[in-house]
């Protein structure tokens, strides 16, 4: 157990070799998708909630995720944005379900063991801060983007954060950064993330360009052109142990792109003009 009491690879049994997986996963529906007229009358209407059928999807997916035999998630981390935020919410509550009736469709009303799964919220993991990806009728007026930290990691199931962790981007990007600017901090925080927890299990709960970089960034040749609600990417890299200090390879990515959401295709090659 490492201090924050989730379960870590970092054991007798390593044998100083693990595997290090890292789940990069969107958000569930959200609701303005489903009620267009939500955004009329939202106070944040560039923050969405999720729809009901979000909450179902996620809670799905989470069992989904639990239910791998080869591993299990040890730390959590959430774009602060509200739908994934509850993605997370219901994502936990799956992972550390103590008694998981099947007809359960969400986490409500559900005992969680809190000492399975760590959760922080990470700034890195927003939105793609310009008008490509937030509808302009959405923007703050005032161009104030406030998140109330205290307030969603409320909504976590209690016992769940971890209040320790530090941030590996202290502050949302400016407003109006570059689809490259954003895909470069997607990879980063991914890389960073994982490099700062390398002996635990990761689950990154983010937006639909933030998981297709987690596709292009570790399979060279490649470009996502969908991401459904909850879709998500499985990556893989080897752990070496050495005098106590953690070394690890390359990301291998494992996601079927039949089975988890994400549509791509290779880059066609490019020739010379003759």
């Amino acid at each position: 157990m490492n201090p924050s009491g989730t379960q870590t690879m970092d054991k007798d049994d390593c044998h100083q070799k693990c595997e290090q997986n890292a789940i990069v996963m969107r958000h569930g529906d959200r609701l303005d998708n489903v009620e267009p007229l939500w955004v009329s009358t939202a106070a944040r209407p560039w923050d969405p909630p999720l729809a009901e059928a979000g909450r179902i999807r996620a809670f799905s997916t989470g069992r989904q995720i639990r239910n791998n035999p080869s591993f299990q998630i040890n730390r959590v981390f959430v774009s602060p944005f509200l739908r994934c935020v509850q993605t997370a919410v219901e994502v936990i509550c799956a992972l550390c379900a103590i008694n998981d009736d099947p007809l359960n469709m969400t986490g409500d009303g559900l005992v969680v063991d809190p000492s399975k799964v760590k959760v922080s919220i990470e700034y890195g993991l927003c939105e793609m801060m310009n008008k490509e990806a937030i509808r302009r009728i959405a923007v703050p007026k005032d161009g104030i983007w406030s998140f109330n930290i205290s307030e969603l990691e409320a909504m976590f199931p209690a016992g769940t954060v971890d209040y320790t962790v530090e941030r590996v981007y202290q502050e949302l990007p400016q407003w109006e950064e570059t689809v490259l600017g954003a895909h470069t901090r997607y990879e980063r925080v991914i890389r960073s993330l994982a490099d700062k927890y390398p002996s635990e299990n990761l689950l990154l709960v983010t937006h639909g360009e933030g998981v297709g970089v987690s596709v292009s960034a570790f399979f060279e040749g490649t470009t996502v052109y969908e991401v459904d609600y909850c879709a998500y990417s499985h990556l893989r890299r080897p752990i070496s142990k050495e005098n106590k200090f953690f070394n690890g390879g390359n990301f291998e990515l494992l996601t079927n792109i039949s089975q988890t959401g994400i549509s791509y295709y290779p880059l066609p090659a490019i020739t010379d003009d003759v």
